[in-house]
């Protein structure tokens, strides 16, 4: 681990998937959307203890409109507790019914939370948040082609989603407020990021 360490070649430039053998596998919290689990398991020579958050998943979506001569995203800010904040996010959400296809996940979202369905669906980006600690994966959709939600159709907000502030933001303020660490919305960050390096 030093400077005379070999340059990697492209082709390694990939995760490699695979599970450590796994001796004993427990659930030490049960929540009421995540499970804390701790596995023993062989690494190398020895066993270790892992504790990390058992996560559903989920999925987030970039929503982006170029009709009003910029390219604009939608964002929402909401409560966050564990980190005492309100933030600044896009819309998104756990993939909490199972066998759901992720792409009809993110549709409903969109819908939910910002009013909005896209004719135009693409993944932008998938990644793992904190994989030291948990095993979420969150995967980004683009979507375009916007159009409202008619008012007699849309969902009713409640808790901390009712009254949240949302609107439109050029891609280029978007990107500037990452940079400059006005806003730290890990999903927001990466997509805002992956779209405007996508975009040239």
């Amino acid at each position: 681990m030093s400077l005379d360490a070999p340059r990697l070649p492209v082709a390694e430039l990939r995760d490699l998937p695979g599970r450590a053998d796994v001796v004993a596998s427990e659930t030490v919290f049960g929540g009421r959307v995540w499970d804390v689990r701790r596995d023993t398991l062989r690494l190398g020579e020895g066993q270790v203890v892992r504790e990390y958050v058992a996560h559903t998943g989920a999925v987030a979506i970039l929503a982006l409109r170029e009709d009003r001569g910029v390219p604009e995203i939608f964002l929402i800010r909401q409560y966050r507790h564990p980190v005492a904040a309100e933030d600044w996010e896009i819309p998104a959400g756990l993939l909490d019914v199972p066998g759901e296809d992720p792409v009809l996940a993110a549709q409903r979202e969109l819908a939910e939370e910002a009013d909005l369905v896209a004719a135009d669906w693409e993944e932008l980006v998938s990644f793992t948040p904190s994989p030291g600690g948990l095993d979420e994966v969150i995967t980004v959709y683009l979507a375009t082609g916007l159009t409202d939600v008619p008012h007699a159709d849309r969902h009713e907000r409640e808790h901390e989603e009712a009254g949240m502030p949302c609107g439109w933001v050029s891609l280029e303020d978007a990107v500037s407020a990452v940079l400059g660490g006005q806003v730290r919305n890990g999903p927001m960050m990466l997509a805002v990021l992956a779209l405007h390096a996508r975009r040239g």
